[in-house]
This record gives C-alpha cells, structure tokens and sequence, in this order.
C-alpha cells in the first residue's frame, strides 16, 4: 500500500521521503503564474528630429538676442486667442468700438519694438534717396564739400588719421555684416540636402509604421495561444491544482488527526517493548541477585575464618582485624526483586491489541485522504470539457473581431499615400532648387552692392594712404592719391544708390521674420504653441476640440494637439495617442467581465463529493480504546522504582576490596596479609562479573518503567483526544466540505479568469505604448520646425540682421568718406600764404 501511495505522489511530481513525511505530505499548489506574452515586434524609425548648426549658431545666438532687445515682451497668448478667434473681422468692420480699439493698442504694444524699428526703416529707405539728390545738387553747387578747395589747418594730419581710423572701423564694420550674411544665405542653400535627407527619413518612417502595424496586431491576437496553453494545462491538472488546494485545506484537520494516530501505533510498539523489558530484566535481576546473594555469603564466611588468625591477637594488629570484621555484614545485596509483581498480564493484552495492525489502517486513512484529488478530477470531468469548449469559442471571436476591423486594408491604401506623396515631393525638388537658386542669387545681388561699396572704400583707402605726400600741396597731389579720393565718393554715390534699395528689403523682412519667430518658432519650442492651438471654440465656435471634431465629430473628447504631440513624442501606441476606441473600442469586446460571467457559469454545476473518504475505520478506533485497557496503569512503578535506586549491594564492593588491600598491607605479611588479599580480588571479580550486569539491568527496568508510566499517565485522554479529533475531521469531509470546496474552486475560477484578464491587459497596455508607435507623426512636427524655423527662418533672420549693420553703417561710412575724400583729391585751389610750403603739412 506505501508504495502504490508513493507512486501515485511521484506522477503528481513530488518527492516520497519517510513514512512520515509521505503521509503527511500534501500535493504542492502552483501558485498563480504570470504570463509572458513576449516582445511585440517594433519597427526602427530613422528620424532624428534634432537640429545642431554648428559654429553659425553663434551668429544665429546674436539675432536671437537682437529680436529679444527689439520684442521682450513674452508671448501674447491671450492677445492671440482673442485676435485668432475673431478672425480680425471685427476688429476691421467695427473698429471704432472701445473693446476693439483696446485690443488694437495691445497689439500695439506688443508690437512697439517692430513698429519702431520698422518705421525707421521706411524712413530710411524714403529719406536716403533724397539726401543723396540733394546732397548731389548741393556739391555741384560747390557746397557739401563740393567746391575743390581745402582749408588750411594746424590739425589737417591728425584729423586725416582720424578719419581714416573710423572709415577703415566702419569698413570692417560692415564687411562682417556682408560675411555673416553670406553665412546665412550659404547655409539656407546647404540645408536643402539635409531637408531632403529629413523628409526620405520621415516618409521611411511613415512606411515602417505602416508595414509593421499588420505584423503587431497580428503579433497579439497569436498571443491569445499562450492563454489557451495555460487554460487548458490548469484544466487538463485541475486534481493537482483545484483537488490539490482541496487537499491542502482540509488537511489542516486531517492531517494532525491521522497523524496522532500514526504516532498512536508508534505507543503501542514503545509500550509493548518497554514491558517485555521490564519482564526479561526482572527475571534477570531476581536470578542474578540470588547468585550475587549466595556468593556475598560464602565470601563475608571466609573473611570471618580467616580473621580468627593468631595474627590478630597481636595487639598491633587486633584494631585492624576488628575494623575488617565489622564491615562484613554490609556484603550483602541491597534490592529484593523477587517480591516485585511480573508484568506478563499486561504484555499479554498489548500483544493482542497489536495483532490488529493499527498502522495499516491509518495508511488506508492517508491513502483515502490523498485520492482526493483524483476525486476531483473524476468528477469535474464533465466541466472541464464545458470550459474547454468555452475557450475555442472565445479565440473564434477574437479572430472573427479582428477581421472586422479593416486594418490591413486601411494601412494599404495609407502606404499608398505615402508613395505618391514621395513622389510628389521628389517632382517639386528641381522647383525647389530652382527657387533657391533664385532667391541665392538676389541675396549674394544684395551682398554684392554692400560688397561694391567696400570694394571702393577698401581702394580709395589703399590708394589714399600708399599715394598721400605729406610734402604736396592740396594742389599738388599725385595721381594715386586723387584716385584713393574718388574712389571714396565712388562708394559715397553706390551707398546712396543701394543703401536705399537694401533697407527696405531688410525692413520686410524683419517685419516678416522677426514676428515668425517671436510668434511662431519660439512658442513651437515653449509648447505655448499648443496651448493656443488648444483652446475651446479656437477653430471653430461650436467647438471644444477641433481634433476629434473633425475626427470623429466629436469636439468634446478629450483629445488636444499637445496630447496628441507629447503622447506621439514619447513613441506612445497611436491607438491611445488618437483615442481610437472612438471608432475600434477593443475594451468593449476585450471586457473582462463578459469572459467572467460565461467561465462562472461552467463552474456553476461543480460540486465535489468527498463521504467516499473514510480516515479511521472503526476496527481502528476500537484498537485505540482496547489499549487504553490493557491495564498498564495498574503496574506498582513506585515498588519498581524504590527498588531500581537501592542499588545492587549495600556497599560498593571495588571500594570495598581497595580498603581491604590498604588494611592488608598494614599487618605483617604472613598468611593472613595473602588470604585478605585473595579475598579482595575475589570480591573485585564479583563486581566485574555480577555486579555490573546486574547494573546494566537495572538501568535498562529504570528505562522502561518510566517509559510506562509516563504512557499510563495520559493515555485515556490521549485516546479520547485522538478520538475526537478523528470523528471531527471525518465530519468536515462527510458534512461541511462544501464550503472549503466552494472556496476553493473560486479560486480555481479566478486564476482561469486571472489569465483572461492578463490577457486583455497586456493588449490594452500594448495597445496604447507598443503598436503602431506614433513618433513618425511628432517627427514630422519637429521636422517641419526644424526645417521653417532652424533652416529657413534662423537663416533668413540672420542674412537681413547681418545686411541690416552693414546698411545702417553705410551713414557713417558716407560721412567719413566724404570728408575723408577731401584730404586724398587734387584741390583746383589753394591758401597762399608767405611762409615755407612747410606750412601745408
């Protein structure tokens, strides 16, 4: 019987050890597993929507900083809801009204650093070309340093030094303005590939969430096998799982129960053992005692004899001799064994109660109690077969849902789109080169009249420094000179020319960039961009959301473009990102509860009957009380007792023949000293041979006899305990199993749902942070900024704020040249004076 219980525990894959153990032991419960449902399989994107420029970042810093002195004011973003909202319709058709007319003033406001600045290019670009016709008219009329005529002065040399130093600063002035334009218009050329390069990436992008998207959905729907894989492995073991937790619980009663009377069967063996024991020992004692006895005798008798020697008349020797003499009546035994009572009554009737095999019946009880969960199994059959029949209609539906949806035909045309989006994109690249050769060519048109103009101050400079005589006249001057002279009224007539024509382009477009990127660019990067894009009834008055009202018609659903951006930003799934369960609500039909309610109802019918187990039989039970009456308790272990701890004679014999030698010694030797001597080792071979095993005995009935009487004592109410204990658990399994069992299949129930619901979980997790991952949409965003506001807008900025210093020096630039021409021309008249010409210097 052990082992066909042993075999039974090791299919269920545990491990036998003990008797003991193995009938203790319960079938182990799986605790409720985690799925892994693995990787959803995701798509690389490309894009890098990340824009570094690089050393000419330092020039885009400086007219970020210039925009900042001309607008301070942060963004206007209440002025710019109102202003959005209206549509500027009321503002024109109802102008006069004072609301309006104070939103007109804030916009002012706002707008005071572009409005000066920009009216003080318009009254550059009007006023120049008539400063230049009148500064014209005025020189032909010999005024305006036009008369051919210098004055004499003492401070001529180091007022020319002077000049010079300005005109050759302004030059350098304005050549870095000409540079850090060319710089700009260059990079806004050489960003074009990187644009292209941004835009492939992008639309690869674009293709590899269409391409994989099919492959994810797929990827989740296959993984509703791992689902079924462990439904039906927790159905095809519900003995070992549901049976097991079964047999978990109840043996909380159970198990202590049998194994009280498991360790009953052991008291019965230790008692039988213990009185056959005491009756082998008692016989032994009282035989060896009587030996011992007959043999103390003879040797007290010789001693005796011999003590009568002549020797011991000696005055020296008659004390020892008496000494001697009156230790011999304590060479005798001390315990009488023969007036105990034998135990063989009691030995009679604990044999009779062992011919019944009480371990035998127990192990029947272990062997019942560990079928319960094949009890389970047998008997949940029907429902096991129910709930497997559940779980192919179920991953029937899942598919059946999924082909309704129109997934791969959606993302086909989608993937279409993007082709012929490429393609459109790959045709306008020439136009787009074309116009950016054009707009190159008008920038470095614009560049090339600031660079005629230094052209013409850099030479009239090198030729009026290399070719100045300090020793000519004013009428004198060589030809080098008056040549560096009229190269520098050259450059004053191509300023007034071109001056002009350059301020008002660079007034246009600072009014145009400078607001692009105070009102645009910086906002995109602050997110306040958003927040404007965002507010109720923006784009449409009716409107919370403009998003999902042109989505779904839906405007109050909570879906913003910042929502929408940040969501795509953190490469989130675009099922989330766009609220798709507007259209495609997968937690409608992945509901939890629906799974729940039809696994319950399989579960409904279950009941488990376990009256079959019967733990103790009465046959048992009737062993039990048959030893409570084998009479154990009515052994006089206090005779026992009291004549165990006299000890096996009165005096210590080794002691005894010690102090018989040590005596000996002191009488002269003769024949007495030789026989006191022989009877001390006689008396030593006594204890060696006698003593001793009689000793061992009498341990061995000490033992025993405490060993029963400490079974006496409480064996009634250890039966009657045991008894209870039995009749309990046996009237949990046969009356109130139910509840446990109910408990228990819950339970069960619950971790078949549990997988149900870690199933659905998983999808929407996945669904809103792994499928069909959006960051192609807020990279498309972010290149769109790069490329209107780090390629075109910074770059634009900074070619009018570069051509915006050179121009405005082209003022100083005029002056200085004009006076500075004066010291380099031939003169047609002079100041005569009569001292040395060294006065000219």
């Amino acid at each position: 019987m052990l082992w066909k219980t042993g075999l039974i525990f090791l299919c269920w894959g545990l491990t036998s050890g003990e008797l003991q153990d193995s009938q203790s032991g319960t079938p182990a419960t799986p605790a409720r597993r985690t799925l892994d449902f693995g990787y959803v399989p995701s798509g690389v994107y490309d894009t890098v929507a990340y824009y570094e420029p690089g050393a000419i970042g330092v020039l885009f810093n400086m007219m970020h900083a210039f925009l900042y002195v001309v607008q301070p004011n942060p963004f206007p973003e209440d002025l710019v809801i109102r202003v959005a909202k209206d549509k500027f319709g009321a503002i024109q058709s109802e102008y006069q009204k004072p609301e309006n007319i104070v939103l007109t003033l804030q916009v002012i406001y706002y707008e005071i650093g572009f409005v000066v600045c920009t009216a003080l290019g318009l009254l550059f670009t009007v006023l120049l070309p008539l400063v230049g016709l009148l500064f014209c008219f005025c020189r032909c009329c010999d005024n305006c340093g036009g008369e051919m005529h210098q004055r004499q002065r003492k401070n001529t040399d180091c007022l020319r030094g002077l000049l010079t130093t300005l005109l050759l600063t302004t030059t350098f002035i304005i050549t870095a303005g000409v540079l850090c334009a060319y710089a700009a218009n260059q990079n806004l050329s050489s960003q074009l590939k990187s644009m292209r390069r941004l835009v492939k990436s992008n639309l690869k992008d674009l293709h590899t969430f269409a391409n994989q998207t099919p492959a994810q959905i797929d990827y989740l729907i296959s993984q509703y096998g791992t689902v079924e894989h462990h439904v039906l492995y927790d159905l095809d073991n519900v003995g070992l799982l549901l049976g097991g937790r079964i047999h978990e619980e109840l043996g909380k009663d159970v198990q202590p129960a049998l194994n009280a009377a498991l360790s009953m069967t052991g008291t019965m063996r230790d008692t039988k053992d213990a009185l056959e024991n005491v009756s082998l020992t008692l016989e032994t004692l009282q035989e060896g005692t009587v030996k011992l006895q007959a043999n103390l005798s003879l040797v007290r008798g010789s001693l005796s004899n011999a003590l009568n020697d002549p020797v011991c008349t000696d005055p020296r020797s008659s004390e020892i001799c008496r000494n001697i003499r009156s230790t011999l009546p304590r060479l005798e035994i001390a315990a009488n064994y023969s007036s105990l009572p034998d135990v063989t009554n009691q030995l009679d009737k604990v044999n009779e109660v062992l011919e019944t095999d009480l371990g035998q019946i127990v192990e029947k009880g272990y062997t019942s109690f560990n079928d319960t969960p094949t009890l389970v199994t047998d008997q949940t059959r029907n429902i096991v077969e129910g709930v497997k029949v559940l779980l192919d209609d179920i991953g029937s539906n899942i598919s059946t849902f999924t082909k309704l949806f129109p997934v791969h035909s959606s993302l086909t045309n989608f993937t279409k789109m993007i082709s012929h989006t490429h393609s459109q994109i790959e045709d306008i690249y020439p136009q787009v080169d074309q116009m950016d050769f054009y707009r190159w060519i008008c920038c470095i048109t614009l560049c090339c009249m600031v660079v005629l103009i230094l052209t013409f101050n850099f030479l009239g400079l090198l030729c009026g420094i290399l070719g100045f005589d300090r020793h000519a006249t004013p009428t004198t001057r060589g030809c080098v000179s008056n040549t560096g002279g009229n190269l520098l009224m050259a450059g004053v007539g191509f300023s007034f020319l071109f001056s002009w024509v350059l301020m008002g382009v660079i007034t246009a477009l600072f009014l145009v960039g400078g607001n692009l990127e105070k009102l645009v660019c910086e906002p995109f990067q602050t997110r306040q961009l958003f927040k404007v894009l965002d507010t109720p009834n923006l784009v449409n008055s009716a409107w919370r959301n403009f998003i999902p009202g042109y989505l779904y018609n839906d405007p109050e659903m909570d879906l913003t473009a910042y929502s929408l951006y940040s969501n795509c930003k953190d490469n989130r799934g675009i099922y989330s990102a766009l609220h798709l369960d507007k259209i495609f609500n997968i937690s409608a039909f992945l509901n939890t509860s629906v799974y729940s309610k039809y696994v319950s109802r399989k579960f409904e019918g279950m009941k488990v009957d376990l009256r079959g187990i019967i733990l103790l039989e009465s046959e048992g039970k009737q062993n039990l009380i048959s030893f409570t009456k084998t009479g154990i308790n009515e052994i006089d272990f206090a005779a026992y007792l009291e004549e165990v701890n006299k000890g096996v004679t009165r005096i210590n014999l080794v002691d005894f023949a010690s102090q018989l030698d040590a005596q000996a010694d002191q009488l002269f030797k003769g024949t007495l000293q030789t026989s006191l001597k022989g009877h001390a080792n006689t008396i030593r071979q006594i204890h060696i041979q006698q003593v001793i095993p009689l000793e061992q005995s009498m341990s061995i009935l000490n033992q025993s006899i405490r060993l029963l009487e400490r079974t006496s004592s409480d064996l009634p109410v250890r039966v009657i305990d045991l008894l209870a204990a039995v009749d309990a658990a046996q009237f949990l399994i046969s009356h109130n199993a139910t509840f446990v069992v109910n408990q228990e299949t819950e339970k069960y129930k619950q971790t078949i749902i549990g997988y149900f619901k870690q199933y659905i979980d998983w999808i929407r997790t996945s669904l809103a942070l792994e499928v069909a991952t959006c960051k192609p949409l807020s990279n498309i965003v972010d290149t769109a900024e790069i490329l209107g506001c780090s390629f075109l807008l910074d770059s634009m900025n900074t070619f009018w704020f570069g051509l915006g210093c050179s121009t405005l020096f082209l003022l100083p630039s005029i002056i200085l040249s004009v006076k500075l021409a004066k010291f380099y021309r031939r003169m047609d008249t002079e100041d005569v004076y009569d001292d040395d010409i060294g006065n000219w210097n």
